[in-house]
C-alpha cells in the first residue's frame, strides 16, 4: 500500500497547464492548511504581544535560507541539470554542489546563533528588552529551519528536472501541519517555545518527503571534498544575481516589520497575516504557473525566441486570467474573508478591520507580484540574469524608502492618513499608521512590473497587442464582477445574522459567487480567448 501511495506521488507530470493545475491545487490545499493555521494562531493569542514576538522570529533564519538556499536554488540548477545528459557527472556534480551548500549553510547559522542577540536588538529595536529576549530564544531554535529547507530545496531541483510535480506539491503541505502540531500540541508543554518547534517539525517533513524519489531516481548526493571550483564559481556566478534580488526583497519585509515595531502592539502580526493572506492567490496561480513553465522554459533554446515568448505570452496571461478577479474579490469582500479565517477568539474587532484594510492595500498588487515572479524566471531561463536583479533590487529600495516616506509625510499630515482611512472603512481606529506598510508594498511593486514588463518588450521584441488585448477583457469583466459583489453584499446583509461565523461565512460566498457568475458571462461576451480555451476543455472532459 504504501509502496502504491509512493508510485503514484512519483509519476512524471508533463504539460504546462496540467502540471499548473496539479500545483495550483495543492497550493489550494497548502494555503487552506495555512489559512487554518493563521485562524489558530489569531483565536489562541490575537494580534498582539505574543504573536509580534512569533512572526518577528521568523525574519532571520528566513533571511538566511533565502539568501543561501538561492545558491541551490530551482532557477539556478534546473538548467544545469537539464542540459547534462551523462547521469554520472550529473551526480557528481550534485555531490559538490551539495557539500558546498552543507557546509555554507551550517557556517552562516552557527555565526547567527551567536551573533542574534546584537541582530534583534538593531532589527526589532521598538520591541522591549523581554521581547527581544523572546525573539532571540525562538530565532536560535528555528535555525534548524533554514538547514532542513535548505536541504530540501536542493532536492526539489532534482526532482522538478525529472516532471515529478507531486512531491514538490506536498511538501507545503507537511510544513504547515508542523506548525500546526507546534501550535496546538508543543505550545501548552513548552510554551512559546513550542511554536519554534512546530516550524522546526514542519520543515523536516518538508525534507523528508523528497527522500523516497531522490533514492528512486538514484541520485542521492554524497559529501565529497573532491570538488570542481570552476563549476561551483558557475553556479555562484548565476546564482549569485538571484541571491541579491531575493536578498533586497527579504530585507525590504524585514525593514516593514522592523518599522512596525515601533507601531502600536500587534501591528507585525496585522501586518503578517494580511500579507499571508494576500498570498493565496500569489501562491495558488502565480507560483503553480512559473513552477510549471520554468522547466520547459529552460530546455527551450533562447536562439528559437519565437517558441520562447509564445510560452511567456500564454503563461502571463493565464495568470493575468486568474490574478486580476482575485484581486477586485479581495479587495471587496476583504472583511468577510478576515471574519471569516482569523475572526473569532482572542482577535477583536479592531484586529480584523485594520487586517482587513491591510489586505485590501496589498491585494492591489497581487497581478503585479505573480507577472513579476513569473517574468523573473523567464529572464533567468533565457540566461539573463542582470536586468531582473536591478529592477528587483531598485523596487526593494522603493518600498523601504516609500515606507520611511509614508511614516514622515502622514505624521505631518494626520489629515490625509485618517482620508484613506475612510477609504478604507477604519475611520474611527486610533493609530493607523500599520496601512503604511501594504500602501508602500503595493505602490513599489506595481512600478516593479511596468519596469519589467518594458524591458521584457525592449529585449525579446515581444509584441503585447494580444496580451494586452486579454488584459483589458478581464479587467472589464473584473470590473463588472467587483460592482456586483458589492452589491451584493448589501443584499445577503438583510438575509443572514453577520454577528456569526456562519453567516459572515454565507454573505462574503454568496457574494462572490454572484460576482463569478456576471464575470464569468463577460468574458464570454467579450469572446476572451482563455475562457473559451478553459470552456472547451471542461466540454471535452465531460465528453470523456
Amino acid at each position: 500500500m504504501i509502496k502504491r501511495v509512493f508510485n503514484f506521488l512519483d509519476k512524471d507530470i508533463s504539460g504546462l497547464h496540467k502540471a499548473a493545475y496539479i500545483l495550483s491545487f495543492s497550493a489550494f490545499l497548502t494555503q487552506l492548511l495555512a489559512l487554518l493555521r493563521d485562524r489558530i494562531l489569531a483565536h489562541t493569542f490575537g494580534a498582539g504581544e505574543i504573536l509580534d514576538i512569533y512572526y518577528s522570529a521568523f525574519r532571520i533564519p528566513d533571511f538566511i535560507f533565502i539568501t543561501t538556499a538561492s545558491v541551490v536554488s530551482i532557477s539556478v540548477l534546473i538548467p544545469f541539470l537539464s542540459q547534462e545528459k551523462d547521469m554520472d557527472k550529473a551526480r557528481n556534480f550534485m555531490s559538490e554542489v551539495f557539500s558546498v551548500f552543507l557546509v555554507l549553510i551550517l557556517f552562516v547559522s552557527v555565526i547567527a546563533f551567536f551573533l542574534m542577540p546584537k541582530i534583534t536588538s538593531f532589527v526589532f529595536g521598538g520591541f522591549s528588552t523581554d521581547m527581544l529576549d523572546q525573539v532571540v530564544l525562538l530565532s536560535r531554535i528555528m535555525l534548524l529551519s533554514p538547514i532542513l529547507l535548505g536541504l530540501s530545496n536542493f532536492f526539489t531541483s532534482i526532482i522538478q528536472t525529472k516532471n515529478k510535480f507531486f512531491i514538490y506539491a506536498l511538501s507545503p503541505l507537511l510544513y504547515n501541519i508542523g506548525i500546526i502540531l507546534g501550535i496546538l500540541l508543543y505550545y501548552p508543554i513548552w510554551g512559546i517555545s513550542g511554536l519554534a518547534l512546530g516550524v522546526i517539525t514542519g520543515a523536516f517533513l518538508h525534507l523528508i518527503i523528497q527522500l523516497p524519489s531522490i533514492y528512486k531516481l538514484k541520485f542521492i548526493p554524497k559529501f565529497t571534498l573532491k570538488i570542481n571550483f570552476e563549476r561551483i564559481k558557475d553556479i555562484i556566478r548565476l546564482s549569485f544575481p538571484r541571491t541579491l534580488a531575493v536578498s533586497s526583497s527579504s530585507i525590504a519585509v524585514l525593514v516593514l516589520i522592523s518599522i512596525a515595531t515601533y507601531m502600536r502592539e500587534g501591528s507585525v502580526a496585522i501586518f503578517s497575516f494580511s500579507y499571508a493572506l494576500q498570498a493565496v492567490p500569489l501562491s495558488i496561480v502565480g507560483i503553480s504557473y512559473t513552477t510549471a513553465a520554468f522547466p520547459m522554459l529552460s530546455k527551450i533554446s533562447i536562439e528559437k525566441k519565437g517558441e520562447f515568448m509564445r510560452q511567456v505570452g500564454i503563461t502571463a496571461k493565464h495568470i493575468l486570467f486568474w490574478t486580476i478577479p482575485a484581486m477586485v474579490l479581495f479587495f471587496v469582500l476583504r472583511a468577510q474573508i478576515v471574519r471569516t479565517v482569523l475572526g473569532s477568539g482572542e482577535f477583536s474587532w479592531v484586529d480584523t478591520r485594520l487586517t482587513a484594510a491591510c489586505l485590501a492595500l496589498f491585494a492591489i498588487s497581487i497581478p503585479a507580484q505573480s507577472l513579476i515572479l513569473f517574468f523573473v524566471r523567464g529572464y533567468y531561463a533565457a540566461g539573463i540574469t542582470k536586468r531582473p536583479v536591478l529592477i528587483n533590487m531598485f523596487s526593494s529600495i522603493f518600498i523601504i524608502t516609500l515606507a520611511f516616506f509614508f511614516k514622515w509625510f502622514f505624521t505631518i499630515f494626520p489629515f490625509l492618513l485618517s482620508g484613506l482611512g475612510t477609504m478604507l472603512k477604519i475611520e474611527d481606529i486610533s493609530n493607523i499608521q500599520v496601512i503604511i506598510l501594504p500602501l508602500s508594498f503595493a505602490i513599489a511593486t506595481i512600478i516593479n512590473i511596468f519596469l519589467l514588463y518594458f524591458f521584457i518588450q525592449k529585449d525579446f521584441q515581444y509584441l503585447s497587442k494580444d496580451l494586452s488585448r486579454g488584459f483589458f477583457q478581464i479587467c472589464i469583466a473584473s470590473l463588472a464582477m467587483g460592482i456586483v459583489a458589492y452589491f451584493s453584499l448589501k443584499v445577503w446583509d438583510n438575509v443572514f445574522d453577520l454577528n456569526t461565523l456562519f453567516g459572515i461565512f454565507l454573505q462574503g460566498l454568496l457574494s462572490g459567487l454572484t460576482g463569478i457568475v456576471v464575470w464569468i458571462i463577460s468574458l464570454k461576451i467579450l469572446d476572451n480567448n482563455e475562457m473559451n480555451t478553459i470552456t472547451c476543455s471542461i466540454k471535452e472532459r465531460f465528453r470523456k
